[in-house]
């Protein structure tokens, strides 16, 4: 499947940092909010739960910076990403979705919003349209309402 991802880091750098210091593979799984915000994080994906935290999905995204003004890298626990559903549009024989609520984003003739929160579409609404959902760190045809 073709999707196309707008990641905030480099992405395989991340993968290869991660894999090497957790000791197992780790993938890159899309950008995106955890749920209904307005906060892209790029989330990964390793097979077996990490040894600490127990987690098998982690994200990456950068801080407000607070008081300081200068923000951070931070990391959390992305395993909510499995409980999220992703609506796409496909364009090009390319498939697109909006990371967050207010990432009004175009491509082609058409436009889509909503990340996580909702799912708005302008411009040529006949264009193809799927739900996605995230599974082992892949994404998969939602089957499912």
């Amino acid at each position: 499947m073709n999707i196309n991802h707008r990641p905030q880091f480099n992405t395989q750098t991340a993968c290869e940092l991660y894999s090497e210091k957790d000791g197992v593979p780790v993938t890159y799984v899309c950008t995106t909010a955890l749920g209904d915000g307005t906060v892209p994080v790029d989330v990964f994906y390793r097979e077996t739960p990490h040894p600490e935290f127990g987690n098998r999905y982690f994200g990456l995204y950068w801080s407000d910076g607070g008081l300081r003004n200068e923000p951070q890298v931070m990391i959390i626990n992305a395993d909510r990403v499995e409980d999220l559903t992703f609506d796409m549009i496909e364009v090009n024989g390319q498939w697109h979705y909006s990371q967050h609520r207010h990432d009004f984003y175009t491509v082609g003739d058409v436009s889509l919003d909503g990340g996580r929160a909702y799912f708005r579409c302008i411009g040529d609404c006949s264009t193809p349209t799927k739900w996605f959902e995230i599974k082992d760190g892949k994404f998969v045809e939602k089957t499912d309402g």
